[in-house]
């Protein structure tokens, strides 16, 4: 069984082998769950590029983006 990622990761290094891919694992559960990029990226202390990018090599299917949408008022 692949070592579970920790929390926060260090600033700089490398993610690569075993580790990247439970931390993919990690992230594409988490996302999967409702939790935003930002959200997992603020939470292990990398960026939202690269969060987004391990979603993405995991086969994450991104949301769009949230929020209202406008509609067009064609009632005259």
């Amino acid at each position: 069984m692949p070592p579970q990622p920790p929390q926060r990761l260090p600033k700089g290094r490398q993610i690569v082998g075993q580790e990247r891919i439970a931390l993919t694992k990690d992230f594409v559960a988490r996302y999967g769950e409702g939790e935003s990029i930002r959200a997992i990226a603020r939470s292990t202390g990398r960026s939202y590029g690269f969060a987004r990018r391990v979603l993405i090599a995991g086969g994450a299917s991104l949301r769009t983006r949230g929020g209202p949408h406008r509609t067009s008022n064609t009632a005259s």
